[in-house]
């Protein structure tokens, strides 16, 4: 079946994120206290950051939860601004890339498990003091996300719900992620995948996966 719509996830495809809370906390310019940056501490905040991502959490009351997760280490405004630093910058190139899909007459998409606070960071915000504003997502045609959907990846249902709403049928879908376990979901509802090194240059992997299918 002929790829009509390109799905990208957003971080570690379209956009550098932290990969650890010890990254986040040095662009926060915050220390790592106690034990917060152990795997042990980052499971006591995984179930938090879930919520948040499916959307049944308030901003303040996330940062509140990540707060209270630390033992209190970290204040919620701390907290907050870890959460901020999280976004770094785009991946050279891949702004182009959309660009060239959309000139191939290629319906483009996002697909990523989120929050509405680093949602927001996709769109001008007409205010002093305004965070770093990431536009190369904005581009894309058909903008999907985990707190919106109340749906996460790799949940099989996110992928049917996409399906759902966009009228794309998997057989026509590509999907590009950084991490395994997406990708194995989306392929296993008969998506085409193919997984990103978020170390790597993305737009090269993703470019030379589109001309190798004839997408471009």
């Amino acid at each position: 079946m002929t790829i009509r719509c390109v799905c990208f996830d957003w971080g570690g495809v379209i956009l550098k994120i932290c990969r650890s809370w010890a990254q986040g906390c040095e662009r926060a310019g915050l220390s790592v206290r106690g034990d917060a940056s152990t795997p042990a501490w980052a499971n006591v905040r995984r179930g938090a950051s879930l919520e948040y991502q499916l959307g049944r959490l308030e901003d303040a009351e996330y940062f509140r939860r990540i707060s209270e997760a630390c033992l209190g280490l970290y204040t919620p405004e701390e907290c907050e601004a870890i959460h901020h630093a999280w976004l770094i910058e785009e991946y050279a190139g891949v702004a182009a890339l959309i660009d060239d899909l959309h000139a191939a007459g290629v319906t483009t998409a996002l697909l990523s498990n989120t929050n509405r606070a680093h949602w927001l960071r996709q769109f001008p915000v007409m205010k002093e003091g305004e965070r770093t504003r990431f536009g190369a997502a904005s581009k894309l045609r058909l903008r999907h996300a985990s707190h919106l959907l109340g749906l996460a990846k790799p949940d099989a249902e996110i992928y049917r719900a996409f399906e759902r709403q966009t009228h794309f049928h998997a057989g026509e879908i590509l999907f590009f992620d950084d991490l395994d376990e997406n990708v194995h979901a989306a392929a296993g509802q008969g998506w085409s995948t193919l997984r990103i090194d978020h170390t790597g240059d993305t737009a090269e992997q993703m470019r030379r996966c589109l001309m190798d299918r004839k997408v471009l």
